[in-house]
């Protein structure tokens, strides 16, 4: 009997949604985004994550100063309790998400061997 991927993928949505992990990241996020001063600091700092990210696929040079902006960004709102919690809780997420994608792609690592 075939599998149909699709619906495997979805259960697994929902497993991650009704996760521990998946919930303190959710109850993190609402309280930075309940706190103005700490949403601010962190819509910058994902801004310039974003950016930087962006130019780096593009192929573009990142100059210092946007390194050195983004390093005393960083130092900033991790100062922030309510930010350093919930950029650990992404962390965590992105971390089972690491693991995931490793179990998903081992029929092609199989199949394949290691890239």
């Amino acid at each position: 009997m075939a599998v149909n991927l699709h619906d495997t993928a979805y259960a697994l949505e929902t497993a991650i949604r009704q996760s521990a992990e998946y919930t303190q990241l959710q109850e993190a996020y609402k309280v930075v985004n309940a706190d103005p001063q700490a949403k601010q600091m962190f819509d910058q700092f994902r801004q310039i994550q974003m950016n930087l990210s962006q130019k780096q696929m593009m192929g573009q040079d990142i100059s210092e100063q946007e390194i050195q902006q983004a390093q005393s960004t960083v130092g900033l709102v991790q100062q922030n309790p309510k930010i350093a919690n919930l950029m650990q809780a992404e962390q965590r997420m992105s971390m089972i998400i690491g693991e995931l994608n490793q179990i998903i792609m081992k029929p092609l690592e199989d199949l394949y061997g290691k890239m």
